[in-house]
């Protein structure tokens, strides 16, 4: 595919310079730490609702449940909408709706409406991720990590500050506060947005996948009332079998439905990756030694006494000493952002995991002053923040630019799965451990420590393999520059009869061989890939079972990359000659994996050939036998992205006589 003379090459290219950037991450920052806070504030509300509004204490807990459920549905939809119509445009909507919430809330006649306010407000989770995305879009590449270790700490930030702050205003003032005070912000928040946060030009075509986030929310809401109502309704109580066995059975469905259409919801096939895979479950198991923390250590503080190990503090002055580790994470933003961009996101995961396995661990036997809870917190916090700050840049890394926002959705949600789980499992556990004076045992509270221990662990583990992959890397080059992509192009990959390539993998190179974006095709074979504008660049597309190809591509005309068509299948083939030295004619010839399994088999025509395709590169075994005369060969082939051309001499069938 050729070039215009006057077209220019992709060169590295110099990120370009985008004043106030500093700005723009103080902003987003800012909107992070809003929507984090309004999720905690109103938990000091929780057991003073039954009497404020006339209530029981189980229907005021809806409070917290609406919340959480919100917020889960809410940010892998948004995420993609972002992705998809914009990113400030899904942030200032995301905003609005926290006010909205605000204003219901602020004059809600009865517990409904609470709930109703308090679900619109958890739907502000989502902005995190599309935040992190925009981050991505608006920075020059060196300011990123830092900007997303910021980011990152504002869940930590909010919701460390959120609970004294909100019972400090629920003694002081109307409790109603608590509630419309984050729509204020929130409004305010919007005008600064609208100032100082441009709109980005990486989006992704087509129509947005309203069957697949039906699907998923309903699968999440289903799943997460089960997790968060199960200690309430009793783990054996059929609502909750019942809410596990539905939203199981829809995620069923909407696995094969998100392979099978165009533009899906959640990309399957990018979410698979090892790398991805590895990242998303590291954030389950960190979410949910990173919410022990909290729970454990906000038990210890508030405990009476009596008890022989609690502290005996109330809410407020609970939550004042749970303070500091909020702070701390914050502060340690530019530590993280430093780890991250001089050692990799790998690094920081399994460093931070490290600390909070050794700090829980600690934690055990050192957990009896307020000098000790405090310190337990701030190192587990130390571990938190590392790897907390590491993961969204780990992803982004990891899939394409087109689909960084709901990349980092998917995986904020599955952190959210964690921390519900670590509520769940904290409450079932301390619960079996309550004495007749109604508090838990100290052993309860090992227990959990126990638990996050080993998901810290388990994190470490996982992250390990990537860790020892990145060492064995060659190091970037220091005189190829990062190409900034900003500029998305889309185009569709078939096979030579034209029928649509999907699961086919486009990998888009600027000057000197610098990366500048990939992606998979959907089902329909199209693809859109971010590149670093309206210039010259390299295509190269791989596809399971077919030869590469590889296109320099003139995008100066137009966004529409023309149809990049793979023509040559993956194969074996070659000749099979006959113990007389002659080609050999019907003979069967079979490819077999070398870990078991069939692939294909032929006869041979006249001449003796035969061409066998395979479904991947890998390791075959090709065997040939003459069934009149029991002559047989057998090779291994290795099949590394190109055809393979084997000939094969039959050997005279020989009996092996049993020994004595």
């Amino acid at each position: 595919m050729g070039a215009s003379p006057s077209s220019t090459d992709a060169a590295p290219g110099t990120p370009s310079r985008r004043a106030g950037g500093g700005v723009v991450i103080a902003v987003l920052a800012l909107c992070g730490t809003i929507v984090s806070l309004q999720q905690t504030m109103v938990l000091p509300l929780v057991p003073e609702l039954p009497d404020l509004i006339g209530t029981s204490a189980g229907n005021a807990s809806w409070l917290v449940t609406a919340t959480l459920v919100a917020g889960a549905v809410a940010t892998p939809v948004i995420s993609r909408m972002a992705d998809m119509y914009g990113k400030r445009r899904m942030i200032l909507v995301t905003l609005a709706i926290v006010a909205l919430g605000a204003l219901v809330g602020a004059f809600a006649p009865s517990l409904p409406f609470l709930i109703l306010a308090r679900a619109l407000q958890g739907m502000g989770m989502a902005l995190v991720p599309v935040g992190i995305a925009t981050m991505r879009d608006e920075l020059d590449p060196e300011q990123v990590p830092l900007a997303v270790a910021l980011m990152s700490a504002t869940l930590a930030i909010g919701a460390g500050v959120g609970l004294p702050l909100g019972g400090y205003l629920a003694e002081a003032f109307d409790w109603h506060i608590v509630l419309w005070l984050p729509g204020v912000l929130a409004l305010l928040m919007i005008a600064l947005v609208l100032l100082t946060v441009s709109e980005s030009s990486v989006r992704t075509a087509g129509a947005f996948d309203v069957r697949g986030a039906v699907l998923l929310s309903l699968a999440l809401v289903l799943l997460l009332l089960a997790v968060s109502k199960g200690s309430d309704w009793g783990w054996l109580d059929v609502r909750t079998l019942g809410c596990f066995a539905a939203g199981l059975l829809l995620f069923g469905l909407f696995v094969p439905l998100e392979l099978r259409i165009p533009n899906p919801l959640v990309d399957i096939r990018t979410a698979s990756q090892p790398v991805v895979i590895a990242a998303n479950t590291i954030s389950v198991f960190m979410g949910f030694a990173m919410f022990v923390n909290m729970l454990v250590s906000t038990q210890l503080l508030q405990t009476p006494k009596e008890t022989g190990y609690g502290l005996g503090l109330d809410a407020l002055h609970a939550g004042l000493w749970m303070a500091p580790s909020a702070v701390a994470f914050g502060l340690l933003a530019p530590l993280s952002g430093w780890v991250t961009r001089r050692f990799g996101p790998e690094m920081a995961i399994g460093a931070g995991a490290a600390i909070m396995a050794i700090s829980y661990l600690a934690r055990i036997p050192f957990s009896h002053s307020i000098g000790l809870v405090v310190l337990g917190t701030i190192t587990v916090t130390i571990g938190t923040a590392l790897a907390y700050s590491a993961l969204p840049t780990l992803i982004m890394r990891s899939v394409p630019v087109t689909e960084t926002a709901a990349a980092n959705g998917l995986n904020t949600l599955l952190r959210s799965v964690g921390t519900s789980t670590a509520s769940a499992v904290t409450t079932a556990v301390l619960a079996a451990t309550i004495t007749a004076s109604g508090f838990p045992t100290y052993t309860g509270m090992a227990t959990v420590f126990g638990l996050a221990t080993a998901a810290s662990l388990i994190s470490l583990g996982l992250i390990l393999p990537f860790l020892r992959q990145r060492s064995a890397e060659v190091p970037a080059r220091p005189d190829v520059e990062e190409q900034k992509a900003d500029h998305v192009v889309h185009g569709r990959i078939t096979d030579a009869a034209g029928q649509p390539l999907p699961g086919a993998v486009v990998t888009v190179l600027g000057g000197q061989g610098s990366h500048v974006d990939w992606s998979h095709t959907d089902s329909a074979g199209d693809y859109s890939v971010a590149t670093g504008g309206p210039i010259k660049h390299l295509f190269v597309v791989t596809a399971p079972g077919w030869e590469p190809v590889s296109a320099y591509v003139d995008l100066e005309r137009g966004p529409q990359v023309p149809p990049l068509v793979l023509r040559d299948r993956m194969s074996v083939s070659g000749t099979v000659i006959g113990v007389d030295g002659q080609p050999a004619a019907d003979v069967s010839v079979v490819v077999t994996r070398r870990s078991g399994g069939s692939v294909d088999w032929m006869r041979t025509g006249p001449d003796g050939r035969y061409e066998l395709p395979v479904p991947k590169e890998g390791t075959y075994v090709v065997t040939a036998v003459d069934r009149a005369t029991s002559a047989i060969v057998t090779r291994t082939v290795v099949l590394g992205g190109s055809a393979v051309r084997t000939d094969l001499q039959l050997q005279a069938a020989t009996v092996t006589a049993p020994a004595d």
